[in-house]
């Protein structure tokens, strides 16, 4: 139990599926955490924001809140006060940080989603010590952040790290961005499902039993398992959509040529499974593979809740 009168910093991270918040330390330990589902895309905003105060609320317990830090799926301005667009929730426009800072009654911070993961990778986890970071966030759809010469690089308008959007297949599967062919929609949570939905009925394998006969009920934790259990569907799913990883951060690095590329989200928690073909797409896809040193595909070490994490320090770091 919190004591009463102790004084914690939160981060929410609130992605596609879930709202996670949790109380931070300032060694980036989280020491307690509440889970709420993400209403959806096309609900009313409050009800986001409902969720989201409701996780707030449940992790503080009867602790002072002192800051909030709150990482988005979505675009995030440069100034770090208003959701521009959240191709997975309902933010158009919304001055999130002002609503929730006069909602909550305490500072709040706004940042992307991947780019608070990254500070956290980068200050607590994987990253640490590296001065040129790529990060790539595996959910529902695909996040980023980038760490350039030691700082947080967002871009001009805040956006920068968007590389679930980056066009791979032109002209290919549509994506909730508006968009065709983008990255997520080939390497992803969302990706993984669909690839095993579309091959249910077709060979033996026990994810029809999960689900219980009904695709629509399949989720990733259960591609997982299965994969974890020997599936050789689930296996070869994992297969496709590492494989896609690689090409993609094949791409990321000829861009920034980075120290490492590091690997978060949920879907990360599927470990070599999802890396080791990855990696194996790298070399076979990286512009002068032969003849450069292939920096390496690490797995996040803050877990799914490296966003979070991230999230309260900056937070934290306004106050210092």
């Amino acid at each position: 139990m919190w004591r009463v009168g102790e004084q914690v910093w939160i981060g929410v991270d609130v992605g596609g599926t879930k709202v996670l918040a949790g109380v931070v330390d300032d060694e980036g330990r989280v020491r307690r955490t509440a889970l709420r589902r993400t209403p959806g895309r096309r609900v009313d905003v409050r009800m986001v924001e409902d969720a989201l105060t409701e996780a707030v609320e449940e992790a503080a317990g009867d602790a002072e809140v002192l800051g909030v830090g709150v990482a988005a799926a979505g675009f995030v301005d440069a100034d770090g006060e208003r959701v521009m667009f959240a191709p997975h929730l309902p933010w158009e426009d919304s001055p999130l940080r002002e609503v929730l800072a006069d909602r909550w009654g305490v500072p709040v911070v706004l940042e992307n989603d991947a780019t608070a993961a990254t500070h956290a990778e980068a200050t607590y986890g994987a990253a640490r010590g590296a001065r040129d970071v790529v990060v790539v966030t595996l959910g529902t759809g695909i996040g980023g952040g980038l760490l350039l010469d030691g700082c947080l690089h967002r871009g001009r308008n805040g956006m920068a790290g968007e590389f679930g959007h980056m066009q791979v297949v032109p002209g290919g599967l549509a994506c909730e961005c508006g968009g065709y062919g983008c990255w997520e929609q080939y390497s992803s949570g969302s990706a993984l499902v669909r690839f095993v939905r579309e091959r249910l009925g077709i060979r033996p394998t026990v994810l029809e039993d999960m689900c219980q006969g009904n695709p629509a009920l399949l989720t990733g934790p259960m591609v997982t398992d299965a994969a974890g259990d020997g599936d050789l569907l689930a296996h070869e799913a994992f297969q496709h959509v590492g494989d896609w990883l690689g090409v993609g951060v094949a791409n990321l690095v000829a861009a920034f040529d980075p120290d490492c590329v590091v690997i978060g989200g949920g879907v990360s928690a599927a470990g070599d499974r999802l890396l080791d073909p990855a990696r194996t797409a790298l070399e076979r896809t990286l512009v002068g593979a032969a003849r450069r040193e292939i920096p390496p595909v690490l797995p996040a070490t803050l877990g799914p809740g490296a966003g979070l994490v991230g999230a309260a320090d900056l937070a934290r770091q306004t106050r210092r």
